[in-house]
């Protein structure tokens, strides 16, 4: 009985010393406890430029709103966790994340294939395109008319990356003027800084719609996008978990509700 004791006490020492040893590879390997480190902190930390209309700003009472921000309050509402937005350099947004700062970015965050090589993306929840705003008195109807123009955006956006995709439209400006922000951009566009800027459409739209400023978007764009949620590359499990509550939500009619809210109409292609 002593023998038996003896070697059924080596023999779970044994299997734990393996059990150990592979949460050591596991741990190794890189295992992905993103959800759960989540859940485990009951927050959610979205990192995001508070100056960018509708998906993200500051309103009259300095409180940060928009349609990003209500998705995610709600996606954090049915995980049981808290929602924190925190404002970020937006020219240092990747840095932020890979720093640990934030959780994810979700601010009208352009998909590229850049950035898909160091982000892990959702599928995409709302359409966007890269267009040019000019003053409505302006002579310029298309992007040729800005020859020898000088034209602003926000550094760090994919606006920037618009601009550079098109080597024939950047060489023919006169300049390109990078903001820390759109708003900070359209303000110098209404006192005639600068002849025209590069912006994202729900932006634009948003800015003329609230501002009542004597803007003009021009019919041709600079491309098409999509924005996501952008995580850390190895963060599969939280990017999955939420873009299926935001499948759900889809379902039940609350994105159509919130799209609504800030757009007029339902404009999300979450789930279609």
């Amino acid at each position: 009985m002593k023998r038996f004791g003896i070697m059924a006490v080596c023999a779970l020492m044994a299997a734990g010393a393996v059990f150990v040893g592979c949460k050591k590879q596991a741990a190794a390997a890189g295992e992905d406890n993103s959800l759960q480190n989540i859940l485990d902190k009951k927050a959610l930390v979205l990192g995001l430029d508070d100056s960018f209309p509708p998906m993200g700003f500051r309103n009259e009472v300095n409180e940060i709103v928009g349609y990003d921000v209500d998705l995610a309050k709600e996606v954090c509402s049915r995980l049981g966790i808290e929602l924190i937005t925190q404002p970020i350099d937006w020219n240092a947004k990747e840095q932020e994340l890979n720093t640990g700062e934030i959780d994810c970015i979700w601010n009208g965050f352009t998909i590229t294939e850049e950035r898909k090589q160091a982000l892990t993306f959702t599928q995409p929840y709302l359409k966007n395109a890269q267009v040019v705003v000019v003053k409505s008195g302006s002579p310029v109807t298309r992007l040729a008319d800005l020859a020898g123009k000088t034209a602003g955006t926000q550094a760090g956006s994919s606006s920037v990356e618009a601009i550079d995709g098109a080597p024939e439209f950047k060489a023919s400006l006169k300049s390109v003027i990078e903001y820390k922000d759109f708003l900070t951009a359209l303000m110098d566009l209404d006192v005639e800084g600068v002849d025209a800027i590069v912006i994202d459409l729900v932006v634009a739209n948003d800015n003329i719609r609230r501002s009542g400023k004597d803007f003009r978007i021009l019919e041709e764009t600079l491309g098409a996008e999509e924005f996501g949620i952008g995580f850390r590359k190895s963060d599969l499990a939280l990017a999955d978990k939420v873009w299926e509550t935001l499948e759900a939500m889809s379902q039940d009619g609350t994105v159509g509700q919130i799209s609504a809210k800030w757009f007029g109409s339902d404009i999300s292609i979450i789930g279609k």
